[in-house]
């Protein structure tokens, strides 16, 4: 079955990727099937050129429910997906580890531009997986193991080099909330729902998440978001900025609209003013003024400048690179 899906892919020495599909441990299988780009044909994580180019590991290793998918268009535009959508698109501590490899790994990419957040079944995310909370979230030890996941998974996606938008249906609650804060950009639509319950749950959320919460919507804002626990509507969330865009349609519709508009734009440009918005946000300027300086020497000598100011004058669309 292995050697017949690399065939079909035209990878040669099929039986040698079958080989080394089987050799590895399971986590390191599983993984790969959350991770394949069905359009290009590739898989995110894997380290084997083989199976990389010929897709193997989605088609060859299946599983029975893919909590996290990844897919891509030909414009640049990669979705991620939380697909749990029997529980809301809970995020277990699995989860959590994988969107933090996947961000990662989508940020260093070349081909992809924008990085959409979404979920399956009508809902974005209704936060942590509470259900399992007695096994990998039982004692201090345990917790902590869990809050440094969650955090590294939040951090991955502020700290992706490419744009990122949440495209949020349904409920964006708890956690899920807070992975939306850490997105560039929020898609709402009539069916949004967003807030952090953590009064209701005895929890306290840590500083990252409440930084993040309190730069988008505010200090009192922040306060009323936590301290009621409530589920905001989306004219409230688009009130208080929790939501930037209501899509009159839906989120993820909204969400590809505004990412291929992105995507059509020189991606230096893109990067390159994420870096200094973030700098200037964070209040990191001075400690971050050889990244900006790069960053803004290297649009300047890159071939998508030439290229624009060519397109300009030539009254064209310009054909940006990456370069």
């Amino acid at each position: 079955m292995g050697a017949v899906v690399g065939q079909q892919h035209g990878a040669v020495g099929a039986r040698e990727v079958t080989r080394e599909v089987h050799d590895l441990e399971p986590l390191q299988r599983t993984r790969h099937r959350h991770s394949f780009f069905p359009d290009r044909g590739f898989c995110l994580l894997c380290p084997f050129p083989k199976r990389r180019a010929s897709g193997f590991c989605q088609r060859s290793v299946v599983g029975t429910a893919q909590e996290i998918v990844v897919s891509a268009e030909a414009n640049g535009v990669a979705t991620v997906t939380l697909d749990r959508p029997g529980k809301r698109n809970a995020v277990s501590l699995a989860m959590w580890r994988r969107l933090a490899e996947t961000f990662s790994e989508l940020g260093s990419r070349n081909d992809v531009r924008v990085v959409i957040l979404t979920g399956a079944g009508g809902n974005f995310c209704a936060g942590a997986d509470i259900s399992e909370f007695s096994t990998v979230r039982a004692d201090s030890r345990s917790g902590r193991i869990y809050e440094a996941a969650n955090e590294s998974a939040s951090i991955a996606v502020r700290d992706c080099r490419k744009p990122t938008i949440a495209a949020i249906s349904g409920y964006g609650m708890g956690g899920g909330c807070a992975l939306a804060l850490a997105c560039d950009l929020r898609v709402g639509d009539a069916t949004t729902r967003m807030g952090i319950p953590a009064a209701r749950l005895g929890v306290v959320y840590g500083e990252l998440d409440c930084a993040l919460l309190q730069r988008q919507v505010g200090l009192a804002n922040a306060k009323r978001v936590l301290y009621t626990g409530r589920a905001f509507d989306a004219k409230d969330c688009a009130a208080m900025g929790l939501l930037d865009i209501v899509a009159p349609d839906t989120a993820l519709a909204g969400a590809r609209a505004l990412a291929a508009e992105m995507a059509g734009n020189a991606p230096l440009s893109l990067a390159g003013s994420k870096v200094v918005l973030e700098a200037l946000a964070a209040g990191a300027v001075s400690e971050r003024h050889a990244e900006i300086a790069a960053v803004i020497e290297g649009s300047m000598n890159s071939e998508d400048y030439r290229e624009g100011a060519r397109a300009f004058l030539e009254k064209r669309k310009p054909a940006f690179t990456g370069r």
